[in-house]
């Protein structure tokens, strides 16, 4: 595979002194006198190029940058799918897109009936008796659950729950979350099987345990199938559970996390109900919970008051023991548009479809390369599957050596030494958009990567050829980012 060769030179880099890209006509208004000259500022250089230079420019780092419109986007556990462009039309309908969220309730009656009816469907999904959608994404979905956890303790005067239980395969911002809740965070370890070590748990679980915070299916792409009887475990303890939503859209339609003894869970808009993800959108995670945490979701929600004439109209309303306010308005109402949308869309059968394809594609993949690439849990997975480079390693080739030569493929890496647990994780997430066609490809390509790693290791060692940058030193680029355009030296 090539890519094309691309002018990389920066704005600055064309600029010529006297070039313009537009003509202004003459100033019809006053002219209007400049701040105090202490605020001004004579010596910020500007690129000085044509019109047709900007638009080259952008166009340029367009075609350097890797979408899920234009290639396949395995990233596990993110959940890169495709976004139905009907979303987007729909968010940017007027009565959607050009309101404000201080404006009067009565003039955006249709917005917030959109947002009631989206609790309700998101509520009913995850088998809850209330939803949230005010947090705006989902760390943030997931500090709030631990908010509303804690506040639950506090009001019944139980005041001695110090800890909360996280899972050794979690992902990381569920102990961060519960660190910043003022919690300590103990690691409960998986078994041989992956899931939870329920006899660890159980030893865990006491007068001190707040909760538990845990993934379904767990980031290790598996369903843990004590999940039952964990869920009772900590509820004896007097302890509540929290549901990392992440993987939703390996059970839509199939299990509800409230009907499996979860207490509060966010959800991912962004991910499971295909709302844009990381640089094409900002994120949503709503939170959803049971009845008894209930008064104490975020404000604010939104709620149903019936009218004397038998109508129904629609507020803005605060719960009784709300946490409070998770941002300045009431969350990323673009997002919500974009995931009704989604959900109206597809109704029921298609959510359940959903779910069924996701998991159906994973398994088909670890089928497929089970005998290329180490599986550190040998069983069926869920929406995703984990790999080991393990055998890879041996022969002086990493998982990040196999990720940088899928590059050369024109397929982004799959999520890379995570979890923490696997041995050179390879993690790998089909998700429910991608044919067969982008799945037996990709199949291909990581058989061959494997040939490549035991006959000529070196080539995936020097990975990516063809692209625009070659292999860079990411943890430096981290570090110490340039930011800084400098004219070239001589």
């Amino acid at each position: 595979m090539s890519f094309p060769v691309l002018d990389r030179r920066l704005l600055m880099d064309r600029s010529v002194s006297g070039r313009v890209g537009v003509s202004l006509p003459p100033l019809d208004v006053p002219e209007q006198p400049l701040p105090d000259a202490a605020m001004l500022r004579d010596d910020l250089p500007l690129p000085e190029v044509s019109q047709g230079e900007v638009v080259r420019y952008f166009t340029t780092l367009s075609q350097m940058n890797f979408s899920v419109d234009t290639n396949y986007y395995p990233l596990g556990s993110c959940t890169m799918k495709y976004n139905p462009k009907i979303n987007d039309e729909a968010a940017q309908l007027p009565g959607f897109a050009r309101i404000h969220p201080l404006q009067p309730e009565s003039t955006v009656q249709g917005a917030l009936k959109l947002a009631h009816s989206l609790q309700g469907f998101l509520a009913e999904i995850s088998g809850m008796d209330a939803a949230g959608l005010a947090t705006m994404a989902g760390a943030q979905g997931e500090l709030a659950g631990m908010l509303m956890i804690r506040a639950y303790h506090l009001s019944r005067n139980d005041t001695g729950r110090r800890t909360v239980l996280v899972p050794d395969s979690a992902h990381g911002t569920n102990p961060a979350s519960a660190a910043m809740c003022g919690y300590r965070v103990m690691s409960i370890p998986s078994d041989s099987q992956g899931n939870m070590d329920l006899e660890a748990l159980r030893n865990a679980c006491n007068s001190e345990t707040a909760g538990l915070m845990l993934t379904l299916p767990n980031t290790l792409g598996l369903f843990d199938v004590n999940i039952t009887e964990i869920c009772r475990a900590v509820h004896e303890a007097g302890g509540l559970v929290y549901g990392d939503g992440a993987n939703m859209n390996a059970l839509l339609g199939h299990a509800k996390l409230g009907h499996l003894g979860f207490d509060v869970l966010h959800i991912n808009l962004h991910k499971t109900f295909s709302t844009p993800h990381g640089g094409g959108g900002p994120g949503s995670g709503p939170v959803c919970c049971n009845a008894k945490l209930a008064p104490f979701l975020t404000a604010p929600i939104v709620e149903s008051v019936a009218e004397p004439d038998g109508g129904e109209s629609f507020r803005l309303a605060t719960p009784e023991m709300s946490i409070g306010k998770a941002g300045a308005f009431h969350g990323n109402f673009g997002m919500l548009v974009r995931a009704y949308t989604y959900i109206r869309g597809l109704g029921a059968p298609g959510l359940r479809e959903i779910s069924e394809s996701a998991v159906i594609g994973a398994n088909y993949v670890l089928s497929a390369l089970r005998d290329h690439y180490h599986l550190p849990y040998d069983r069926p997975c869920m929406h995703e599957v984990v790999f080991s480079a393990r055998t890879q390693k041996a022969r002086g080739v990493s998982a990040l050596d196999v990720a940088k030569r899928l590059i050369d493929y024109g397929i982004h890496p799959p999520t890379m030494y995570f979890p923490l647990i696997v041995e050179e994780a390879l993690m790998v997430e089909p998700t429910e958009t991608e044919s067969r066609e982008t799945l037996d490809n990709f199949i291909e390509v990581m058989k061959e990567i494997a040939r490549q790693a035991e006959e000529e290791p070196q080539v995936l060692k020097d990975a990516p050829h063809y692209t625009p940058n070659s292999r860079l030193d990411e943890a430096r680029a981290a570090r110490r980012p340039d930011l800084r355009w400098r004219p070239a030296e001589g």
